[in-house]
């Protein structure tokens, strides 16, 4: 396919995490200009919970903010020809995009081609197979009736498809967060499926999109050392993509944060554990002769990235019942505030002995004192005027995590002096652990209906 060497595709980042700030993708839908706004919501963890939501009820599963983003966004994109692709129908993507179209009639959009892509649930394949767990050697059979969810990473294919049926909105579950923006590379600018080098290139790009305001200035920022300006009103990035895949990192003019060569390095490393080789569903991606280089305020180059041919498994997500942990907090403060928080953990930790609470694991952090640096870093530090006790365990039942945060709470009359603002929860754990399963075995279908 013959492409235009000077036409450029604008993607934007709406989403860098399932409880992102919607705010910063209403920007970009109204004033970034773009072709494609994408939003990326899922984290290990979040599909086996949305799995566990979706067992509870067969409407539910997907991303708890569908409906807020796409109130907020979908008319825009929709009247300036934005496609959106997202991950967040997360457990339930087909339910995700029906409630898109039911948002569509309510605003008035008939005829929105929504498109819906499954195929990542591999658990029936996962029990069916001898398969060993990735993390620990043991045999996916060990977790019994624990294990709640499989999810296999898709890679673009699905999403090209539906790209290619004139799929406005594309709702995915679990896809590798990077081909949310490859695959519209791929279907702009017709790339080959082993062209390695576009793919690897195609993926960097994704990759610094993906986490949206960490690579405008987010998680750069440190008082004093990186200091960003306007991080209350943070802009999210913009890729504008050529069809050699040279790309410039940018975001809406006047919108806050930053744009750098150190911000845009950063989010290079992030998550990268042999930058030669970051394995995807559709490249193993080479990041090791990247050039990064800016050339503007708030634009940033970024070329070299390479590839060669994709793994023939895909790591897939295993979702099970772990545990359950109850916690409970409460504060002290003024003279001594130390000696009473630590007097009240010793207490607790009794008490739960006493009275034969079980746990697996048991934390009695001092806030402010111990609980991130440890003992020793901390041994040394002037006497704080304020701290606050945090008991947390791990318990084998949510009675037995009930009684940790109880314990914590009558501290009110039966502990140290001065002790208020008490807080107690308990939740049960779904916990991840990962197999690579063939790709054969994962068979991806696109579903599109108009709204």
């Amino acid at each position: 396919m013959t492409q235009d060497p000077q036409r450029t595709v604008r993607i934007g980042a709406g989403a860098g995490y399932s409880g992102d700030r919607i705010e910063p993708a209403a920007e970009l839908a109204e004033h970034g200009q773009l072709d494609y706004l994408i939003f990326e919501c899922l984290a290990e963890r979040t599909i086996a919970i949305g799995q566990q939501a979706r067992l509870a009820d067969p409407s539910k599963g997907y991303d708890p903010l569908l409906a807020e983003r796409m109130h907020a966004v979908l008319k825009t994109c929709a009247a300036q020809g934005i496609r959106i692709i997202t991950n967040m129908g997360a457990a339930n993507p087909l339910a995700a995009a029906q409630r898109v179209r039911e948002i569509a009639r309510e605003l008035g959009l008939s005829g929105l081609k929504v498109a819906a892509v499954a195929g990542d649930d591999v658990l029936e394949a996962v029990q069916q197979g001898q398969w060993r767990i990735e993390d620990n050697g043991q045999p996916v059979a060990s977790l019994g009736s624990r294990l709640i969810s499989a999810n296999a990473y898709l890679g673009i294919a699905p999403i090209v498809e539906a790209l290619q049926a004139g799929a406005q909105v594309i709702i995915t579950g679990r896809v590798a967060d990077p081909a949310l923006v490859l695959a519209p590379l791929v279907h702009e600018f017709g790339w080959a499926a082993d062209d390695w080098d576009k793919l690897g290139q195609g993926t960097l790009i994704g990759h610094l999109l993906e986490c949206a305001g960490q690579v405008t200035g987010g998680y750069f920022a440190d008082p004093g050392k990186k200091d960003v300006a306007g991080l209350a009103r943070l802009g999210f990035p913009i890729g504008e993509v050529k069809a050699d895949g040279s790309a410039v990192i940018t975001k809406v003019a006047g919108s806050g944060g930053q744009v750098t060569a150190c911000t845009c390095k950063e989010q290079l490393l992030y998550e990268i554990h042999d930058p030669s080789a970051y394995f995807t569903p559709d490249v193993i991606a080479d990041f090791s002769q990247v050039r990064i280089e800016e050339v503007g305020p708030d634009r940033v180059a970024v070329t070299g990235g390479r590839g060669r041919a994709r793994p023939q498994t895909l790591k897939t997500t295993l979702g099970y019942r772990d545990s359950f942990i109850g916690e409970g907090q409460i504060s002290y403060a003024g003279p001594g505030a130390q000696a009473r928080a630590q007097l009240a953990g010793e207490i607790v930790r009794e008490r739960l002995a006493l009275t034969g609470v079980q746990t697996e694991e048991l934390r009695v952090d001092l806030i402010g004192i111990n609980a991130i640096a440890g003992e020793q870093m901390s041994a040394h530090a002037p006497e704080p005027q304020e701290v606050r006790l945090r008991v947390t365990g791990r318990t084998a039942s949510m009675k037995e995590a009930v009684r940790i945060g109880n314990e914590v709470e009558t501290l009110y009359t039966n502990g140290p002096a001065g002790g208020g603002g008490a807080t107690k929860s308990a939740r049960e754990v779904i916990a991840v652990l990962s197999l690579l399963l063939p790709r054969t075995l994962v068979h991806p279908s696109v579903f599109i209906e108009e709204a």
